[in-house]
């Protein structure tokens, strides 16, 4: 099988990221006014009264989607953010180290001035930023928390990472237009 016949027929990338929160609103706020994204648009709510639900979403068949929100932010993939009522729901935000657990991570072309923004607007930042090695090395990363306790990261590394030099597999990224 070549390359070119490997995986998904027509794939173009990541179209959008989905997670749920426990407020919409409040995430709404955090992503609007600390972080920079856009709202774009509302749906819902949804509910169904056999195992729709269930079955589409692989949730609780009582489950009601109170709201999804789409939110845009600069260059990357959408979000599709939603706040579910439902019966059996944890609430608590896996860890990294949980099964499921994840992050999202946002690239900033100034790391210092982007921890200073989190920072006058409360955010918990994880540690201080760290220096990546081997494959990433030009990378700089740190974590931080959203209020509802969910882990992104902010990353950069203006002058790419160690790996484009030694592979065809690069990322565009704007200090290689050029790629």
């Amino acid at each position: 099988m070549s390359a070119t016949e490997r995986g998904l027929p027509g794939l173009r990338g990541a179209e959008h990221i989905g997670f749920t929160v426990p407020d919409l609103e409040q995430a709404t706020d955090f992503f609007v006014n600390v972080i920079g994204c856009e709202a774009v648009y509302d749906l819902g709510p949804f509910a169904a009264a056999d195992d729709w639900m269930q079955v589409h979403l692989n949730v609780h068949p009582r489950a009601v989607m109170k709201k999804l929100r789409f939110f845009r932010c600069k260059f990357g993939p959408n979000f599709e953010v939603f706040e579910y009522q439902s019966p059996e729901q944890n609430r608590q935000p896996p860890r990294n180290s949980d099964v499921g657990g994840h992050h999202l991570a946002f690239y900033v072309d100034d790391m210092a001035a982007a921890l200073a923004h989190l920072r006058e607007h409360g955010v918990t930042i994880l540690g201080e930023p760290t220096l990546s090695k081997n494959a990433s090395a030009g990378q700089t990363w740190v974590y931080f928390l959203s209020p509802w306790g969910m882990q992104f990261e902010l990353v950069s590394y203006p002058k790419g990472k160690a790996y484009e030099n030694e592979t065809n597999l690069r990322l565009w990224h704007p200090a290689h237009p050029e790629r």
